[in-house]
């Protein structure tokens, strides 16, 4: 799911997190550095200095991983070392409670998932576009999905985002007020149709002219309610106006025209 209207405590929160990453980094570098300086500086032994060198950052390594495997210390160079122990565990308890638990939250899972639903919305093509996911549009998009379609799916609602993203369907979520922004987002240049299926007749006639604007040989289908409607959706941009009285009324006598036929 694609959130127009996206949390931005999530970026933040992920920024806050890098900049305290890097302080702990920076942290096990200065221990580091710190420790190997001071068994070279320790060491009393009469090996040449490279040696020392490299016995001290093989042990100082050890200590910053926690792998244990240290070589052997002159009694200053344990001393030194107990204090290093001491502030490699200070160390890593500022960066279990200055890091852990801040990249679980609802507003951190959200921002991820924008930044993955972007890769896949950059690339989408050859899709059909569903606007609502009420039951009408629920219909439609998984009759389309059942016909081979990649489809995709607008809303304004929480809830219905939610049920379409049940369903696997993609969807994109935003606001009534930035519907404009959502058009944008399913990338009608590159679709193959928009079906557009809210229960609100004046919302899918604005839908449909905002959609036309932006594409204006996208094949768009809508809802009539009348013949009237369906002249105001067609001057709109809207290539198929399906009035669904006219349809029923259709099906209804035609099944009482079949039967009255069988029963002479």
């Amino acid at each position: 799911m694609f959130r127009v209207d996206e949390p931005r405590l999530g970026a933040i929160r992920i920024r806050e997190w890098r900049r305290r990453a890097r302080h702990t980094i920076g942290l096990l570098v200065l221990l580091l550095g710190s420790a190997v300086t001071g068994l070279v500086i320790l060491d009393q032994s009469d090996t040449s200095f490279p040696d020392k060198m490299l016995a001290a950052l093989w042990n100082g390594l050890n200590l910053v991983t926690t792998l244990g495997a240290f070589g052997q210390f002159n009694p200053p160079q344990k001393v030194f070392m107990l204090l290093a122990m001491v502030a490699t565990m200070v160390i890593g308890g500022f960066a279990l409670s200055r890091l852990t638990g801040m990249l679980s939250g609802d507003d951190v899972m959200a921002y991820r998932e924008n930044r993955l639903m972007e890769r896949k919305l950059d690339q989408l093509a050859n899709h059909v576009v569903v606007v609502g996911f009420h039951a009408l549009g629920e219909l439609v998009a998984e009759r389309l999905r059942d016909a081979g379609q990649t489809v995709l799916v607008l809303v304004g609602d929480q809830a219905q985002a939610n049920r379409a993203a049940d369903r696997d369907h993609l969807v994109v979520l935003g606001p009534a007020g930035e519907f404009d922004d959502v058009l944008k987002r399913a990338r009608l240049e590159q679709a193959k149709a928009l079906v557009v299926t809210t229960p609100d007749s004046n919302n899918n006639l604005a839908i449909t002219l905002l959609a036309h604007t932006l594409n204006a040989s996208l094949p768009i289908a809508v809802p009539g309610e009348s013949p009237l409607r369906k002249t105001l959706f067609e001057s709109a941009g809207a290539s198929n106006v399906v009035i669904a009285d006219e349809i029923v009324a259709h099906a209804l006598v035609g099944k009482l025209t079949t039967r009255m036929e069988v029963d002479r």
